[in-house]
């Protein structure tokens, strides 16, 4: 298929920066798009203005607007532009209207509009759609989860802020009530180093039907990870995950462990006097159970 290069505008731009980073770079289209993009340029900035100004009937109309200025049937780099206009404009649930509107081709098409429909989902609270955008938007680049980088946000400059798309899905997954679904999903795809310890612990902490040997051969595996990249803040919180599932049972395993978690207070004593930043938890910014970022 062809590319038909769009005129440029903050729409398709802001698209082609965050398609660039599934390699498809381009916003295409196999025919000239159908509805004037400038129309939506135009809409965007009122949008945009109306929201700055905190002014709700001007981005209620706004909304409105977006929602019929480009009627089906249109092409897809139209009805990305739209669909975008209108997570920005605070209206995800008429975004998700508009990907409705268009069924993608398998490849590049899929990719974007995946991409856009997982957006959208998440900004809808819509976890149940959120993840099968996410498992279609995996299938639709070649990647597996594990090797999925999904753009989430911008920062202050501009520049796109990624997170696995196998902790979100899990995210998802965990805000339905399918925490063991969730689970099955970190241990499928564990990683390695702070991130595999951190995933293993949310995983056992999902699993309570596990058997309690496996649940402690896996956060003894989470420590060995966290150890090696000297994670010694999340290190501790393993060891008490370990103890409490060894609750009023006054085991030699118990007694073993609980020594242990006394040797690791001293080192974190130490390493907290000498280098602060050395004691991570994951909690911290980075880390899997952070808080979630607006």
């Amino acid at each position: 298929m062809s590319c038909h290069r769009l005129r440029p505008s903050r729409l398709t731009a802001s698209l082609a920066v965050v398609f660039s980073l599934f390699g498809a770079a381009e916003v295409c289209a196999a025919q000239p798009p159908g509805a004037d993009l400038s129309a939506l340029a135009q809409l965007d900035a009122v949008c945009e203005r109306a929201r700055s100004d905190g002014d709700l009937a001007a981005l209620r109309r706004a909304q409105r607007a977006l929602l019929v200025v480009a009627p089906a049937p249109q092409p897809l780099p139209v009805v990305l532009a739209n669909a975008d206009a209108l997570l920005r404009c605070g209206a995800p649930d008429s975004a998700l209207v508009v990907l409705n509107r268009y069924s993608p081709a398998p490849g590049g098409e899929q990719v974007q509009w995946s991409l856009l429909q997982w957006r959208a989902a998440q900004s809808a609270l819509d976890h149940r759609l959120a993840a099968q955008a996410l498992r279609q938007l995996a299938v639709a680049s070649g990647r597996s989860l594990a090797q999925l980088q999904v753009p989430v946000s911008q920062d202050g400059r501009g520049r796109w802020q990624n997170q696995p798309a196998v902790d979100l899905l899990a995210g998802h997954l965990d805000a339905l009530g399918q925490r063991e679904q969730a689970a099955q999903v970190l241990l499928a795809n564990p990683g390695a180093g702070l991130i595999g310890a951190q995933r293993l612990a949310l995983a056992v902490s999902w699993s309570p039907a596990l058997p309690a040997a496996e649940r402690l051969r896996l956060l003894e595996q989470a420590l060995d990870q966290a150890a090696a990249v000297r994670a010694w803040g999340l290190a501790a919180e393993l060891l008490d995950q370990q103890l409490a599932l060894l609750d009023e049972q006054p085991s030699q395993q118990r007694q073993h462990l609980e020594a242990r978690r006394r040797r690791l207070a001293r080192r974190i004593d130490d390493v907290q006097t000498l280098q602060p930043s050395a004691v991570r938890s994951p909690r911290d910014s980075g880390g899997h159970a952070a808080a979630p970022q607006p």
